[in-house]
């Protein structure tokens, strides 16, 4: 199917898509918040860049949008425009992504990710379970978490 936008226009539009403060990520947020967590918001000076930083808890959380970072879910499918052009993109940023965990990992931080599946779709988690299981393993010696959508 051919897109409905002008390649400016999809331009554009693609280039207001912002990488902070996003739905999904403001939602765990106020979760954490509620549950009487605090944190530091993108530090800059760790590899990733870092949604959330709990250096109480030497934990760091990534809220990822399934689509950017190529998850294999529903909210995920390959682009039918320029497909060589996305599974490079979408390639770059999962090879990204595993090398910033490492990097955290080998730093001594603790590292939990979170999908934006599990928060919205047909497949998300009830409502209070991404807080619950955040907070459950901040609290435990785990060094690795993923929270995803029910399958």
């Amino acid at each position: 199917m051919a897109d409905v936008h002008s390649p400016a226009v999809r331009s554009r539009n693609m280039s207001r898509i912002g990488a902070e403060n996003t739905k999904p990520e403001m939602a765990v947020r106020r979760g954490l918040h509620a549950a009487g967590f605090r944190y530091r918001l993108h530090v800059r000076s760790l590899p990733g860049r870092p949604d959330i930083v709990l250096r109480r808890y030497g934990a760091v959380v990534f809220v990822h949008g399934c689509f950017w970072h190529g998850h294999d879910c529903a909210l995920f499918s390959w682009p039918a425009t320029r497909p060589e052009f996305w599974r490079e993109k979408i390639g770059r940023n999962r090879d990204r992504d595993a090398q910033q965990t490492a990097a955290l990992l080998d730093a001594g931080w603790r590292v939990a990710t979170v999908w934006e599946c599990a928060l919205k779709g047909r497949l998300r988690l009830p409502e209070g379970v991404v807080p619950e299981r955040l907070e459950q393993w901040l609290r435990s010696d785990a060094r690795i978490l993923e929270i995803r959508g029910s399958s």
